[in-house]
């Protein structure tokens, strides 16, 4: 399992002009680069988690139109790819939105992880803003440690350039689902053309990404993916490990199921944690187990141990 990090061979370069042509090259593709090299895998498997999962898309599309086969299988957790149906977020993404983000942007370069996070915060506002206000303002009380809520607390900037295109062509114009419409990197995306095996998650209660819209993958990338609905929201639904709560529900084909609802009516119910089955999928769509090679590599040494020194910021 690797973690994507988008880098700055510049640190001293003003994000401002950082597309989404650089997000692709200097996330994904580096790291997939880096990844094969301390390895010597031929091919990575890949996960992105809802913002994630589109730029995952975006980067299979355009390694297909180049033949190039260094993606084994994708997993994509609770993504968004057809954005006809976004959920709670539509509040926010209006004209007059997205014009009021994209002057923020235009101020510092980028948009900050504060606003990010209020965003989401406003969705859930009686949970994540009110219990907050009643129970520590007024009544003085220390906020209980929540390992969920420090998570979902880690927020990161988005540059300007990158941030308003993603912003245009995904939920303003849902350019992503017409193939030939995106042209990145001299390449035209088509989703159609995404062969690797694929995992899908949508959840149940999920304001972000609602789980039907979710469940378009299974229509856009053919009938090699595996969709599972996994019980609870976008975050509470996902980190659930086995040995707690949860319930998942799948089907063998997506082939006689034309709509999301179609598709809820044959799938089957199973308790407990969806990672086991994801677990299994992956073992089917990897090589043979072997030894880990130790931290980093002659080319990339380690620069400390995990998770790093940026958790201890304030």
């Amino acid at each position: 399992f690797t973690v994507f990090v988008i880098s700055w061979k510049n640190p001293d370069a003003s994000m401002e002009n950082t597309t989404i042509e650089d997000y692709m090259d200097l996330g994904p593709l580096e790291a997939s680069d880096v990844i094969r090299d301390i390895t010597g895998s031929s091919t990575v498997n890949a996960m992105g988690y809802c913002i994630g999962g589109t730029l995952l898309a975006l980067v299979l599309a355009y390694l297909a139109a180049k033949q190039d086969r260094r993606f084994g299988s994708a997993t994509f957790i609770v993504s968004l790819l057809d954005f006809k149906r976004v959920g709670d977020t539509a509040i926010f993404i209006g004209d007059e939105s997205v014009d009021f983000i994209e002057e923020q942007m235009m101020e510092r370069g980028y948009l900050g992880g504060r606003e990010m996070s209020n965003m989401f915060n406003l969705l859930r506002s009686n949970d994540l803003i009110w219990a907050n206000v009643i129970n520590n303002y007024l009544m003085g009380q220390k906020p209980p440690a929540f390992d969920l809520l420090y998570w979902n607390a880690d927020s990161t900037r988005m540059a300007r350039a990158a941030h308003s295109w993603y912003l245009r062509n995904t939920y303003k114009e849902n350019n992503l689902i017409q193939p030939g419409r995106i042209t990145l990197m001299g390449e035209k995306i088509d989703l159609g053309r995404i062969v690797q095996p694929v995992y899908a998650v949508g959840a149940e209660k999920d304001h972000i990404v609602p789980w039907d819209a979710a469940w378009r993958i299974t229509q856009l990338l053919g009938e090699n993916v595996r969709f599972v609905l996994v019980s609870s929201g976008h975050i509470a639904g996902i980190i659930n490990p086995p040995g707690g709560k949860g319930t998942y529900w799948t089907t063998k084909s997506n082939k006689e199921a034309v709509s999301a609802e179609e598709w809820r009516k044959t799938a089957t119910r199973y308790d407990g944690s969806w990672w086991t089955d994801w677990a299994a999928w992956l073992a089917e769509h990897s090589g043979a187990k072997r030894k880990l090679p130790f931290h980093g590599g002659d080319s990339h040494p380690s620069l400390q141990r995990a998770p790093g020194s940026y958790v201890l910021e304030k």
